[in-house]
């Protein structure tokens, strides 16, 4: 009976590789910000999340912190009383402590490009079908205008 049970163990995960690295990896960050969180208590203030984001920031390569600087700078100008904080590794902007926004490093997930994701409370909908997410190579003044628009619009 117990070669059976083992036999059906490993049937069920027959072909199921598990998380990746960088899953795992952004998993225990989350569980890391969540540990600092409750450290943190109530002496927790909108400026340890500001220092924990531009901390993350100033870890990525040039390519990424770029970007990132540069999406930070916009959410902060377009919506202030969105609070940045950490969410799974990465830089993200919370209202009422739900994610709205959130800044994706390309080496994060060895993807070759970075990322800007928009979460449900976003409300960023139109119509049937929206995009959630907008792949980053390089901002021009423009790309940073849309980008505030989007975020001016997911923090209302």
């Amino acid at each position: 009976m117990t070669a059976t049970k083992k036999t059906t163990k490993s049937n069920a995960t027959a072909g199921y590789d598990g998380f990746t690295a960088g899953e795992r990896a952004a998993m225990k960050e989350h569980a890391l910000e969540l540990k600092t969180a409750v450290r943190r208590g109530a002496k927790a203030s909108a400026a340890d999340g500001e220092a924990d984001v531009l901390a993350k920031i100033a870890e990525m390569a040039d390519a990424d912190r770029i970007l990132a600087q540069q999406v930070h700078a916009v959410v902060k100008a377009a919506a202030p009383q969105l609070s940045p904080k950490l969410w799974y590794g990465m830089p993200a902007y919370a209202k009422d402590g739900k994610i709205v926004c959130f800044f994706q490093s390309a080496a994060k997930f060895k993807a070759r490009y970075a990322t800007l994701g928009f979460n449900d409370p976003a409300n960023l909908d139109d119509g049937a079908m929206w995009p959630t997410a907008f792949a980053l190579t390089t901002l021009t003044a423009a790309d940073e205008q849309r980008i505030a628009d989007l975020v001016t619009r997911a923090a209302n």
